[in-house]
Protein backbone atom coordinates (compact mmCIF):
# COMPACT_ATOMS: atom_id res chain seq x y z
CA UNK A 1 0.00 0.00 0.00
CA UNK A 2 1.30 3.44 -0.88
CA UNK A 3 0.28 6.60 0.91
CA UNK A 4 0.22 9.68 -1.27
CA UNK A 5 0.82 13.10 0.26
CA UNK A 6 -0.65 15.92 -1.81
CA UNK A 7 0.73 19.44 -1.72
CA UNK A 8 -0.59 22.92 -2.38
CA UNK A 9 1.55 25.78 -3.63
CA UNK A 10 0.56 28.81 -1.56
CA UNK A 11 3.15 31.06 -3.13
CA UNK A 12 6.81 31.89 -2.65
CA UNK A 13 7.79 28.46 -3.99
CA UNK A 14 6.94 26.63 -0.77
CA UNK A 15 4.81 23.51 -1.03
CA UNK A 16 2.49 22.85 1.91
CA UNK A 17 0.99 19.49 2.85
CA UNK A 18 -2.72 19.49 1.95
CA UNK A 19 -3.87 17.57 4.98
CA UNK A 20 -1.48 18.11 7.83
CA UNK A 21 -4.43 18.88 10.13
CA UNK A 22 -4.09 15.51 11.81
CA UNK A 23 -0.76 16.59 13.23
CA UNK A 24 -0.87 18.36 16.59
CA UNK A 25 1.93 20.52 17.96
CA UNK A 26 2.96 22.03 21.27
CA UNK A 27 4.94 25.27 21.18
CA UNK A 28 7.14 25.73 24.27
CA UNK A 29 8.74 29.17 24.53
CA UNK A 30 8.90 31.85 27.21
CA UNK A 31 8.69 34.72 24.70
CA UNK A 32 5.08 35.57 23.87
CA UNK A 33 5.98 36.98 20.45
CA UNK A 34 7.87 33.82 19.49
CA UNK A 35 4.97 31.63 20.64
CA UNK A 36 2.57 33.68 18.56
CA UNK A 37 4.79 33.50 15.46
CA UNK A 38 5.26 29.73 15.77
CA UNK A 39 1.53 29.24 16.28
CA UNK A 40 0.77 31.41 13.25
CA UNK A 41 3.18 29.36 11.11
CA UNK A 42 1.63 26.11 12.34
CA UNK A 43 -1.88 27.41 11.66
CA UNK A 44 -0.80 28.47 8.19
CA UNK A 45 -0.03 24.88 7.22
CA UNK A 46 -3.03 23.43 9.04
CA UNK A 47 -1.35 22.00 12.14
CA UNK A 48 -3.49 22.15 15.27
CA UNK A 49 -1.44 23.59 18.12
CA UNK A 50 -1.24 24.74 21.71
CA UNK A 51 1.40 26.90 23.42
CA UNK A 52 2.95 27.02 26.89
CA UNK A 53 5.50 29.37 28.48
CA UNK A 54 8.11 26.98 29.88
CA UNK A 55 9.31 23.41 30.14
CA UNK A 56 7.42 22.71 33.36
CA UNK A 57 4.14 23.60 31.66
CA UNK A 58 5.06 21.24 28.80
CA UNK A 59 5.68 18.41 31.27
CA UNK A 60 2.52 19.26 33.23
CA UNK A 61 0.30 19.19 30.15
CA UNK A 62 1.67 15.75 29.25
CA UNK A 63 0.98 14.59 32.82
CA UNK A 64 -2.71 15.29 32.14
CA UNK A 65 -2.60 12.70 29.36
CA UNK A 66 -2.67 15.20 26.50
CA UNK A 67 -0.32 14.26 23.68
CA UNK A 68 1.13 16.11 20.70
CA UNK A 69 2.77 14.72 17.57
CA UNK A 70 5.33 17.52 17.52
CA UNK A 71 6.89 19.63 20.26
CA UNK A 72 8.79 22.80 19.34
CA UNK A 73 11.02 23.38 22.37
CA UNK A 74 13.01 26.50 23.25
CA UNK A 75 16.22 26.04 25.24
CA UNK A 76 16.48 29.05 27.55
CA UNK A 77 13.31 29.45 29.65
CA UNK A 78 12.54 30.23 33.29
CA UNK A 79 11.15 27.61 35.70
CA UNK A 80 12.35 24.64 33.58
CA UNK A 81 14.59 25.00 30.53
CA UNK A 82 14.28 23.00 27.32
CA UNK A 83 17.09 20.58 28.17
CA UNK A 84 15.53 19.59 31.49
CA UNK A 85 12.02 19.46 30.00
CA UNK A 86 13.15 17.26 27.11
CA UNK A 87 14.91 14.86 29.48
CA UNK A 88 11.82 14.73 31.69
CA UNK A 89 9.46 14.10 28.77
CA UNK A 90 11.69 11.31 27.47
CA UNK A 91 11.89 9.76 30.95
CA UNK A 92 8.06 9.80 31.02
CA UNK A 93 8.05 7.68 27.87
CA UNK A 94 7.10 10.49 25.48
CA UNK A 95 8.43 9.37 22.09
CA UNK A 96 6.82 12.04 19.95
CA UNK A 97 9.00 14.33 17.85
CA UNK A 98 10.74 17.03 19.89
CA UNK A 99 12.47 19.74 17.88
CA UNK A 100 14.73 22.27 19.55
CA UNK A 101 14.13 25.79 18.23
CA UNK A 102 16.47 28.21 19.92
CA UNK A 103 19.14 30.85 19.62
CA UNK A 104 21.27 29.07 22.20
CA UNK A 105 25.06 29.16 21.79
CA UNK A 106 26.41 26.64 19.30
CA UNK A 107 28.34 24.86 22.06
CA UNK A 108 25.02 24.13 23.84
CA UNK A 109 23.32 22.48 20.86
CA UNK A 110 24.91 19.07 21.49
CA UNK A 111 23.79 19.16 25.13
CA UNK A 112 20.26 19.92 23.93
CA UNK A 113 20.41 17.10 21.36
CA UNK A 114 21.73 14.68 23.98
CA UNK A 115 18.71 15.48 26.16
CA UNK A 116 16.56 13.66 23.61
CA UNK A 117 15.80 16.05 20.75
CA UNK A 118 15.00 14.61 17.35
CA UNK A 119 16.40 17.67 15.58
CA UNK A 120 17.44 21.27 16.17
CA UNK A 121 16.83 24.52 14.29
CA UNK A 122 18.30 27.94 15.07
CA UNK A 123 15.97 30.90 15.51
CA UNK A 124 14.57 32.66 13.64
CA UNK A 125 12.32 29.76 12.69
CA UNK A 126 10.50 30.09 9.38
CA UNK A 127 7.79 28.44 7.30
CA UNK A 128 10.28 26.51 5.18
CA UNK A 129 11.84 24.91 8.26
CA UNK A 130 8.42 24.02 9.64
CA UNK A 131 7.30 22.66 6.29
CA UNK A 132 10.42 20.46 6.21
CA UNK A 133 9.63 19.08 9.68
CA UNK A 134 5.98 18.35 8.84
CA UNK A 135 6.93 16.67 5.55
CA UNK A 136 9.45 14.45 7.38
CA UNK A 137 6.80 13.57 9.96
CA UNK A 138 4.27 12.66 7.28
CA UNK A 139 6.88 10.59 5.47
CA UNK A 140 7.70 8.73 8.67
CA UNK A 141 3.99 8.13 9.33
CA UNK A 142 3.53 6.83 5.79
CA UNK A 143 6.53 4.53 6.12
CA UNK A 144 5.31 3.31 9.52
CA UNK A 145 1.83 2.61 8.13
CA UNK A 146 3.28 0.75 5.14
CA UNK A 147 5.59 -1.28 7.41
CA UNK A 148 2.68 -2.13 9.74
CA UNK A 149 0.56 -3.31 6.81
CA UNK A 150 3.42 -5.41 5.43
CA UNK A 151 4.07 -6.94 8.87
CA UNK A 152 0.41 -7.93 9.23
CA UNK A 153 0.45 -9.95 5.98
Amino acid sequence: MEVEVKYKDKGKGVMYPESSGTITALVVDDEKTVRMIHQKLLNRIGVKNHAVENGKEAVDIHNTGKRFDLILMDWDMPVMDGVEATKKLRSMGIRNVIIGVSSCPTMKIQEFMDAGLDDFYMKPFNIRMLNDIVNKMQSCRSNWATDAIQASK
